[in-house]
């Protein structure tokens, strides 16, 4: 290699310069190549692209000895800002990754559209988008916000399967918070319109972290559950003991249940902050991946709210997209209230779960743990809407409303006449029991709770090979 080529590598390598790169560390960031170089394995990775000189660095490597592909916005030249160039190398990296099914991971930190560039900035997000658009259910794809990601570029992560925000460093917005101050006559500042705690609360990031390095390090751990692609399972990992009972009868938070079910009682939670009264999260159980949706007792007796239905049907489509098995644990008071001001949405979002749930594919496998009251039951997995297998613990209820309320409408003319109260909200309670769902072929047994691991594993080993046809379709209109 001559001086000159060579010299010029190395002034590309070095991104925007000695002074921009000390900007970047004085600002708690570490640059696009740095975060490049955490995200793989130590040698791995190799840059596409180098020469086409962008604000944005591609390239290609391993994760675990697995084939992983990337893209870092570099904040260092011009800010990272997007224009032709860098979206030519973006989605030339994205096009490889769809021909050799491998994940993408975004590593988002740009200060927006290279205004120079006009129209052909704003084509550039969108040949992006449409790039991720055409890759969702196809390759896993994972977008870390380690800086701004403002305007048109917010929109990418949206449409990307997981997203991790740095609170350290993270913000995600529209409209800027100068614009949004000026409108709005308040001071407002990024963290306010979308930091990562915002993010988190609203749904827009699944996973927010302190720093960025544990961005990186948790872009690798749910890379470590999810496949290269839709055309494989996800790896085999060292499994804990299947036979290992739980020691628990019952519980008052969902998140007590699913540790206890996941192989050496480890996670990851996705969406933690956004509608907490239901858990989604990707664990292993034998050392294969499974998607956990648990409704949570411990906030509003996990009711079916709006916000949770949504939740709950993007996690079962995650999980039918990757042949992820998704295990269910009902536990629902029903449906929340319903008035004029959230009726309809109420109606859209429990239509979405139930329509992930019926379209799905994957094997299915739920256990009614508590209370399963109303419309909420058919909507969480039921056996009606294509659960494989059903267990139920011998405390399960499952009932059209609660029992107290079922009795005063059923047993009036009892309880005028002085008939007790507890003892026949009892026997409401025995007829819609565990027992009496498993009479009516609603549950194929009634287990004890300390099983639960151990059944699940044999119900998940037994559908393994599970194939449906489905009906010749370009695809459902889902109720968005």
């Amino acid at each position: 290699m001559s001086v000159e080529l060579n010299e010029r590598r190395q002034q590309l390598l070095g991104g925007g310069g000695s002074d921009r790169v000390a900007k970047q560390h004085e600002a708690g960031k570490m640059t696009a190549r740095e975060r490049l170089t955490k995200l793989f394995d130590e040698g791995s990775f190799v840059e596409t692209g180098v020469f086409a000189a962008s604000a944005v660095v591609t390239g290609y490597g391993t994760v675990e000895d697995r084939p992983v592909y990337a893209y870092a916005q570099d904040f260092t030249v011009k800010a990272g800002a997007m224009g032709k160039v860098a979206a030519d190398k973006v989605v030339r990296v994205m096009e490889l990754a769809a021909k050799t099914g491998a994940p993408v991971v975004a590593l988002c930190d740009s200060a927006g559209a290279d205004l120079r560039q006009g129209a052909e900035a704003l084509d550039a997000y969108a040949r992006i988008m449409k790039e991720t658009a055409r890759l969702s259910g196809v390759v896993p794809q994972i977008s870390l916000i380690l800086g701004p990601c403002a305007g048109g570029a917010a929109f990418v992560p949206a449409l990307t399967d997981v997203v991790i925000a740095a609170e350290s460093c993270g913000e995600m917005y529209v409209t800027g918070p100068q614009v949004v101050s000026a409108r709005t006559g308040r001071n407002v500042s990024a963290k306010d319109l979308g930091g990562g705690k915002k993010l988190a609360k609203s749904g827009a990031a699944q996973i927010v972290t302190a720093t960025e390095d544990e961005a990186i390090a948790m872009a690798r751990k749910v890379l470590s559950l999810l496949p290269g692609n839709n055309m494989e399972d996800a790896p085999l990992a060292a499994s804990d003991d299947l036979n290992r009972q739980l020691d628990i009868d019952s519980y008052s938070d969902a998140h007590d249940l699913v540790s206890r079910v996941a192989d050496f009682y480890d996670y990851v939670e996705l969406s933690k902050d956004y509608a907490p009264n239901m858990v989604t999260a990707l664990a292993r159980l034998g050392g294969r991946t499974v998607g956990i949706v648990a409704n949570n007792p411990a906030v509003d007796e996990g009711v079916l709210c709006a916000s949770a239905c949504k939740k709950a049907a993007r996690f079962v489509r995650l999980c039918d997209c990757y042949n992820i098995p998704v295990v269910t644990f009902v536990n629902t008071a029903g449906q929340t209230t319903v008035d004029e001001n959230n009726n309809a949405a109420s109606i859209a979002a429990a239509a979405d779960l139930i329509f992930a749930y019926g379209e799905a594919v994957v094997p299915k496998v739920s256990v009614l743990c508590g209370q399963a009251v109303g419309a909420a039951y058919a909507a969480m997995g039921s056996k009606g809407n294509g659960a494989d297998m059903v267990y139920a613990w011998p405390k399960a209820f499952v009932a059209p409303i609660n029992a107290e309320a079922a009795v005063r409408i059923l047993e009036d003319e009892q309880l005028s006449a002085g008939a007790d109260l507890g003892a026949l909200i009892k026997d409401y309670e025995d007829a819609c029991g565990a027992v009496a769902t498993a009479e009516a072929g609603l549950a194929d047994d009634v287990i004890e709770p300390s099983q639960t691991r151990q059944m699940l594993a044999a119900a998940l080993e037994m559908l393994l090979g599970k194939r449906e046809v489905a009906l010749p379709r370009k695809h459902g209109n889902l109720p968005l």
